[in-house]
């Protein structure tokens, strides 16, 4: 695993600054290994439900785990209100940070994340692709 460590700044959409950072280092498949930092707007899908569901106000980042690569990702965000309620789900596109989001990522070279239609589901799920280390 390669650690990559950065910050984004107010004003970054979430999600997409994660692929976005994946997309122009070519990582195929990462992990989120730490992210705190807080969001002034979030859009989170809950289980079982079709689309997201917009947050209009300040919340900390507790907690961001997932996979993700160049071309897609699976993420799942906890975050807590000015009285510690904590709500999460999935992470969407639009979650606009407000003051920081210090984010480790682990970059898995010998991996290919792919997304493919599981019939069973009815989502894109995880196809994990061994690839050759190249030297």
């Amino acid at each position: 695993m390669h650690l990559h460590a950065f910050r984004l700044v107010p004003g970054d959409d979430l999600k997409q600054a994660l692929l976005a950072y994946c997309t122009e280092r070519h990582i195929a498949a990462a992990c989120i290994v730490s992210c705190v930092g807080s969001l002034q707007h979030a859009i989170i899908r809950f289980a079982d439900q079709g689309g997201g569901t917009a947050i209009h106000k300040k919340l900390e980042i507790v907690s961001l785990v997932g996979t993700l690569g160049c071309d897609a990702c699976h993420l799942h965000i906890a975050l807590a209100d000015d009285q510690g309620q904590v709500i999460g789900g999935h992470l969407m596109a639009g979650s606009i940070i407000y003051t920081t989001a210090e984010i480790v990522l682990g970059a898995l070279p010998e991996l290919r994340f792919e997304r493919e239609l599981d019939a069973a589901t009815g989502y894109q799920e995880l196809r994990v692709v061994a690839t050759p280390l190249q030297n």
